[in-house]
């Protein structure tokens, strides 16, 4: 099974590039299942309803959230509804949306679970280790052959960490959030895939697909204003994991970056 995750969509430049690139990618690698990140996807902050669709139509499977899951109100309207839509488990108690769900996929059940980091990420958020242990738990009750966490978070130490924590208990670990991709793709000796971050999908020509002059005014003068997208050309960031089902390790990790 050969699994593709698309990192950070960041406005329309992020949209277009899935648009263009997505099918290509898909048809060479052989894709079975995909994961974007749309927590950016609406004007650099949150998501809509419509880009939603979109990214299904556009052959999403799974689209994760994170730190800016709440950017655009309209969420609550359709966050409850969505299967497929998921934010990070570990927020407070009560919010409305999941942290994970379980998708069918070549007669395989893959549970998808999405965290969010607590170093450097500025919210007050339960412990992503105890939250996945549960998760993990919850969606093998359920059935779950393989799981896939989306890990949405600052600092790589955290990231690698989690990797450690749950080596054992997960297939496949790939960080988000900070729009820069690692070379650091990793198969443990449990067979568990793993990679920092996968990188972000949006203007070439920015700083982390935002406006370089508005990032650089409030780098130069500390005062604060809002970021607002870069336009241009674009890129396209990813991951391709390619896991062997019988014996459920991954084989091979190879980078995106189009």
């Amino acid at each position: 099974m050969n699994i593709l995750a698309i990192g950070d969509i960041v406005g329309t430049p992020g949209m277009e590039a899935v648009r263009k690139y997505i099918a290509k990618l898909k048809e060479e690698y052989k894709i079975d299942f995909t994961i974007v990140n749309g927590e950016n996807s609406a004007d650099g902050m949150g998501i809509t309803h419509k880009i939603l669709k979109d990214l299904y139509a556009l052959g999403a499977d799974v689209v994760t959230m994170g730190n800016h899951t709440w950017g655009k109100k309209e969420i609550f309207n359709f966050i409850n509804d969505e299967e497929r839509l998921i934010r990070p488990a570990n927020y407070a108690q009560g919010l409305q949306g999941k942290g994970s769900t379980i998708v069918n996929c070549k007669e395989k059940k893959i549970g998808v679970i999405n965290l969010i980091g607590r170093v450097e990420m500025g919210g007050s958020f339960d412990s992503p280790f105890e939250i996945a242990d549960k998760e993990i738990t919850k969606l093998k009750e359920k059935g779950a052959d393989i799981i896939i966490i989306d890990f949405h978070a600052e600092a790589t130490a955290e990231k690698k960490a989690l990797a450690y924590f749950l080596k054992e208990k997960a297939n496949i670990i790939f960080g988000t959030h900070t729009h820069v991709q690692t070379a650091d793709e990793t198969i443990y000796d449990t067979g568990m895939g793993y990679i920092t971050d996968i990188g972000m999908t949006g203007a070439k020509n920015s700083i982390i697909g935002m406006s370089p002059d508005v990032a650089l005014k409030r780098f130069l003068t500390q005062i604060p204003e809002r970021y607002s997208c870069a336009t241009g050309d674009f890129m396209l960031n990813g991951v391709v994991f390619f896991f062997d089902e019988n014996n459920k390790r991954v084989s091979k990790i190879e980078r995106i970056r189009i």
